[in-house]
Parts: C-alpha cells; sequence; structure tokens
C-alpha cells in the first residue's frame, strides 16, 4: 500500500495531514522523484476505489531533508480557504529542531533579512536589511538537552525560504546534519534534523479549532532519545 511511505495523521471529508519522511519531496521537481503530493492522491484513490483523477492540493511545502507534517486539501473549497489562512499567517507552525551548538539565551526571538541564491538553493541571513533581502522572524525556546545535542522549539513568524536553517546558522546553532548551513558532517541518510511537529489552526470548513501533531522519526536514535524524554 502507498500509505506505508508515509503517515496518516489526519483524515477528514477536506483535509489530510500526513508525516512526511526525511527525503521525500512535498511537490515535483526536476529530479521526477515521486513526490509525497502524488503518493498522497494515490492512497486516496486505493483507500477510497475512486475511478479517475484525484483532486488533492498542497498548501504548503516543507523542505526534502526535513521531516514532519504535511496539510494537504482534498476539495478546492479547503484549497482555496487555507491559501488564504497560510498568507494571512492565521496559521501557528510549530518546529523541532536539533543542534550541536546550544543557543546563549534560552529563549528568544530572532529577526534576521534572508538573500535568496536560487542557483544555490541557499539564504543568507543578515542582522541589518540590504538590498534585496525580505524579513525574518521566528521565536525559539530550548526544550530539552542531551549528553551532545540540544532540542529546540520554533515558531516562525514568517514564511521564507530556508528561514529556520539560516536564522539558527546565524546565531552559531547550525542544525544536526545541515553542512549547508555550517554543521560539520551529514547525517547518514542526507537528512537534516529539523521537523515540522505540529499545526494549529481553524478548519476551513468545520471552523472547529485543530491542533495536528507528527511524531518525530522513529528510526532515528537521538530523534527517539528526544522523544523518549519528553514523554517521561
Amino acid at each position: 500500500m502507498i500509505k506505508n511511505q508515509f503517515q496518516v495523521i489526519f483524515e477528514d471529508n477536506h483535509l489530510l495531514a500526513v508525516n512526511k519522511p526525511s527525503g521525500m519531496l512535498s511537490q515535483g521537481d526536476r529530479t521526477k522523484d515521486a513526490p509525497i503530493s502524488e503518493l498522497a492522491k494515490q492512497y486516496i484513490k486505493e483507500k477510497y476505489k475512486k475511478p479517475g483523477e484525484v483532486y488533492l492540493g498542497l498548501p504548503h511545502r516543507i523542505d526534502r531533508p526535513t521531516s514532519g507534517l504535511l496539510l494537504l486539501a482534498k476539495t478546492s473549497k479547503a484549497l482555496v480557504r487555507l491559501n488564504k489562512m497560510f498568507q494571512d499567517k492565521e496559521i501557528q507552525k510549530t518546529y523541532w529542531a536539533v543542534v550541536k551548538n546550544r543557543p546563549e539565551k534560552d529563549e528568544d526571538t530572532l529577526v534576521h533579512f534572508l538573500v535568496r541564491n536560487s542557483e544555490r538553493n541557499k539564504s543568507t541571513a543578515h542582522n541589518k536589511e540590504i538590498e534585496g533581502s525580505k524579513r525574518a522572524e521566528l521565536s525559539y525556546k530550548v526544550k530539552l538537552s542531551l549528553d551532545n545535542y540540544h532540542l529546540l522549539e520554533i515558531y516562525p513568524k514568517t514564511g521564507r525560504h530556508h528561514q529556520i536553517r539560516s536564522q539558527l546558522a546565524a546565531i552559531g546553532s547550525p542544525i544536526k546534519g545541515d553542512i549547508k548551513y555550517g554543521f560539520d558532517r551529514t547525517n547518514s541518510d542526507a537528512s537534516i534534523h529539523l521537523h515540522a511537529r505540529s499545526i494549529e489552526f481553524i478548519h476551513p470548513v468545520s471552523k472547529e479549532k485543530q491542533k495536528i501533531s507528527a511524531p518525530a522519526p522513529k528510526s532515528d536514535a537521538v530523534w527517539k532519545a528526544c522523544s523518549k524524554l519528553l514523554k517521561g
């Protein structure tokens, strides 16, 4: 079954929330690798025995090496409303990031100005506004510490390209495995230790308050240690 390639977290008539594995695309690109958007369509087609094309809209994305919660729309009504909610910042996203270098402050709000280099697929964070830059803001707090690593809980206020990765690198705390942003070595599976943990929002159709959370990867020792401590 297609669903074995990802975990379904929540599903109703209008929404599908899945836990994307690191390494899987959110949507198709030039690599031609199967994105989760297409795999999820196949999952719906198989589950409900739907003939013909399956409708599924993608109102937001997470980077390929990042794991975690991805929200998809099963109806055009839900997609239009979710697009506006993301644009109007009415959806609160929470991320977990594992870093080796503990930030100086246990919690803080970071504001940088990012310049995107499309050729290198990288954003550089600056402390002051410069030509071509876009303002990026996030808040974080240190959630727990292991022997060699620290887990941060992050609340983005803006949605810039590689925002969390570049802003944490700018304060000297690059994400584990993220050599593009200054970590000293890759993870063996080419992932980075950044996980889209949860989203909170008002359901675009039912208008009920929703909070959906995705568990961290179970196959990784560091993520397992973090999850065990948080539960304990």
